[in-house]
């Protein structure tokens, strides 16, 4: 897997001037371009990583190409990323194990990054699952699980550390998962990627 000392993540709220800072980016340093594109509702994220320099630079390209422009919505530079963030951003996916489960949603994906980046280093709790405003109407997503006065502690320290573009839109904290959504939420919380489960002794109906 590659490593990256670095992680920037950018969101504009115009996907021609995204493309513009991306490329801008691209030029300003010997990157990784880890992953880029629209999401809802009509902004574009930039994910980028290498050195800490070269992450840097690249980073502060792409802020000035959006001040340029007055489309930047939210950033953020992380020289040391924890590394299960570093391993969710790019589409790794754990199951839960733990006792308890924790939810938490952003209104943007650089600040919540900058949340679950700040409760991973200071709780020891897992990360099941990161998803970074698609098909959220451009809000951010990221999944918990551990003990359960880890996972507490890991929302509020999430929560409180999104920054000043970013709000906190909701959090959910299930003490005792329920067997059924263990297996769901092992496979992602989108709902076309949930497949019918029906547990013992549920009622159901023949058709």
């Amino acid at each position: 897997m590659m490593m990256n000392q670095a992680l920037a993540l950018l969101e504009f709220n115009s996907v021609a001037a995204g493309v513009l800072a991306v490329d801008r980016m691209l030029k300003q340093a010997p990157i990784a371009l880890l992953r880029c594109g629209s999401v809802h509702p009509g902004r574009y994220l930039a994910l980028v990583g290498g050195s800490v320099a070269s992450t840097g630079e690249a980073h502060a390209a792409g802020i000035q190409s959006a001040c340029d422009q007055g489309v930047l919505t939210d950033e953020i530079f992380l020289a040391d990323p924890h590394p299960l963030l570093a391993a969710a951003v790019t589409g790794e996916r754990a199951a839960p194990q733990g006792e308890a489960v924790g939810v938490i949603e952003v209104s943007t994906s650089p600040g919540l990054l900058r949340g679950v980046d700040a409760a991973l280093k200071g709780v020891p709790v897992d990360l099941v699952e990161i998803r970074l405003a698609d098909d959220l109407g451009g809000r951010a997503l990221a999944v918990f699980d551990g003990l359960l006065p880890d996972v507490q502690e890991a929302l509020a320290l999430a929560g409180g550390r999104l920054g000043e573009c970013a709000v906190l839109c909701g959090s959910s904290l299930l003490p005792r998962v329920d067997e059924t959504l263990r297996e769901v939420l092992a496979e992602g919380t989108r709902f076309t990627d949930c497949a019918v489960r029906v547990p013992e002794g549920a009622e159901t109906v023949e058709g």
